[in-house]
């Protein structure tokens, strides 16, 4: 159920975080040190990693796949932005966009309110601009205006799992609603051999959007492997030729697919709706901590 709770002007940052577990919405959260660097910080729940923060360096982006959003977001006209984010945990993202595009304005909808408080109370939400809402993000996306936004990120996952409701064709039309002409949708998603719901994913963006790419490490695209799978999409070009520079020179490269290469791996997948929607797949029990 979604509730629209405002998160800002909440007790201040600890002076120190907090290492531990603490119960949450959707399990239990546990906030690890990274022992190689100084401030830097694991939010995991139930065993599955959620979010890297450098307090230090909002720049610096652990995740191979936050990386690859961050790359994309690099490639996006210069300024700041009108950014929208449905999925927060430790803003990792928010963080990067205020650091690396001053003056940005950001809205984070995130429906764990109690994952929101801990982040807030151990590693702080002093992002300029930035307005953190408790509410599940397909109430967040329709509560936007028309037009209101450059970019949307899609990166919520509850139990291991793409949070329901946001891989449909539906909620990829309000979030081209709530995109400027211009603007660019990022999702992050995770499959497995076959990609059986990344082919669908693909599908679904195609239906809404006439431009997109795919970034993914070669084995997961190959099959071999579970893992993360980055979309963008746009009523515009996107930077394809820049991305593909960037992720290909990446210590962990990944590979960047569009156009043709996009159409045949999605081959003859079906958008998914509302009302026959996807199951999104749960990750292997031996790769939970990865994700």
């Amino acid at each position: 159920m979604s509730h629209a709770r405002s998160a800002r002007n909440r007790p201040a940052q600890r002076s120190a975080p907090a290492p531990g577990r603490y119960p949450v919405r959707f399990g239990v959260a546990e906030l690890l040190r990274d022992a190689d660097a100084a401030n830097a910080w694991m939010v995991s729940v139930d065993g599955v990693a959620q979010s890297y923060v450098d307090l230090d360096d909002p720049t610096n982006l652990e995740f191979d796949y936050v990386r690859r959003i961050g790359d994309v977001v690099d490639h996006l006209p210069p300024g700041p932005l009108d950014a929208l984010h449905v999925g927060g945990a430790a803003c990792t993202l928010p963080r990067y966009v205020a650091a690396t595009r001053p003056g940005s304005r950001q809205h984070v909808f995130d429906a764990d309110g109690e994952l929101v408080e801990l982040v807030r109370a151990q590693l702080g939400l002093k992002v300029p601009n930035l307005r953190v809402r408790v509410s599940d993000g397909r109430a967040g996306v329709a509560s936007r205006r028309d037009a209101s936004a450059d970019l949307v990120i899609a990166d919520a996952f509850e139990s291991a799992k793409l949070a329901g409701g946001l891989a449909t064709a539906e909620f990829t039309a309000d979030v081209a609603r709530v995109l400027r002409p211009a603007g660019t949708y990022l999702a992050n998603i995770t499959d497995g051999p076959g990609l059986p719901f990344a082919r669908r994913f693909a599908a679904t963006l195609a239906e809404v959007f006439p431009h997109a790419l795919l970034l993914a490490e070669p084995a997961v695209l190959r099959g071999r492997r579970f893992g993360n799978l980055v979309f963008a999409a746009s009523r515009t070009e996107l930077p394809v030729t820049e991305v593909t520079a960037r992720t290909a020179s990446s210590p962990f490269p990944a590979r960047c697919v569009s156009g043709d290469g996009l159409r045949e791996l999605r081959g003859r997948a079906t958008p998914i709706r509302d009302e026959a929607p996807a199951e999104a797949p749960a990750p292997p029990d031996d790769v939970l901590g990865l994700f």
